[in-house]
């Protein structure tokens, strides 16, 4: 009778689940990664991006033309042989395409890790510190916004390296920090008024230990939507730069590069022109895209499931 009324005793209320029926709770990476998952837009600007990085990366070495080779015919017209037809000094245009895209992503990729490094630092920093540090940080930030990022790099590319790409890269990462600093700040200011950092402190954490173990962690969202979205604008003004003939000099190149070479030919042989286009207008599609499913799935406000 009595183990009756203890295993009565033991049911679980009308409507409630055992415990071991109760789903294990899923951490933040997850929901975050199912919920990323679950954009269809940015699933398919992603496997777009991956196809192309996959092509340039892999082309090269199976195509039978040598984007240094300027022996081809000059204007050859898109054929079998000339899928885009060659440029006017006798460069055929796929490798010309091939060879400017890995330049501008690679040059994209460094600006956005060296903008939202230093734009990480200086923002958490003056979030957490306050005070003198912050109004430094402040002033010097809107200092570098009211300067025309594209003039200034433009002449900054010039005097220190001739357009080499590189050069290029440091000098718009230079130019590219001040927004992440601006978001970084607002952010670090709200996390440090939080129970762990209090306890933080209490423990007697120093501030670089609070800053960078603490801060930082917690802005991983926000700072992996910001780089993600610095690519697409860091590969837009390389190419605006480059365009106008201030930017990658030869014999690196770029999209921009080889956009500027054959802009003439817009009218005359419009595959010249509109083959790099549309490359460098995809990688910025695709990536902004990219961006906009990274902040969905990082956005608190979302993290409710759908049943």
């Amino acid at each position: 009778m009595n183990s009756l009324i203890a295993a009565e005793g033991s049911k679980p209320a009308d409507g409630a689940l055992p415990a071991e029926a109760l789903p294990e709770p899923q951490s933040q990476g997850k929901l975050v990664l199912r919920k990323f998952l679950r954009h269809k837009l940015a699933m398919i600007c992603t496997a777009v991006l991956l196809l192309l990085v996959l092509t340039v990366l892999i082309m090269p070495i199976f195509w039978p033309y040598s984007y240094e080779d300027s022996s081809f015919p000059s204007f050859a017209k898109p054929s079998a042989e000339y899928p885009l037809g060659t440029t006017q000094v006798g460069k055929e245009m796929v490798s010309q395409i091939l060879r400017g895209t890995q330049y501008s992503l690679l040059i994209a990729l460094i600006v956005s890790l060296v903008a939202t490094t230093i734009g990480t630092v200086f923002g958490a920093m003056a979030g957490y510190l306050r005070g003198f540090t912050d109004s430094a940080i402040s002033r010097v930030t809107d200092l570098f916004l009211i300067v025309p990022q594209i003039a200034a790099a433009a002449i900054l590319a010039k005097v220190f390296g001739g357009g080499t790409w590189y050069i290029v890269a440091m000098v718009l990462a230079a130019f590219g920090w001040m927004p992440i600093a601006r978001i970084a700040r607002a952010e670090s200011m709200s996390l440090s008024q939080r129970e762990f950092v209090d306890a933080a402190r209490a423990s007697g954490a120093g501030t670089f230990h609070i800053v960078f173990k603490h801060l930082v962690p917690n802005m991983v969202g926000l700072i992996t939507v910001n780089a993600t979205l610095a690519i697409a604008q860091a590969v837009l003004i390389e190419a605006a730069l480059s365009f106008i003939g201030l930017g990658v000099q030869l014999p690196d190149t770029s999209l921009g590069r080889v956009i500027l070479e054959n802009y003439a030919q817009l009218q005359a042989r419009p595959a010249l022109f509109f083959g790099p286009f549309v490359v460098l207008v995809l990688i910025s599609l695709t990536i902004n895209f990219i961006g906009d499913g990274l902040r969905d799935a990082f956005d608190p406000r979302q993290r409710r499931q759908k049943a």
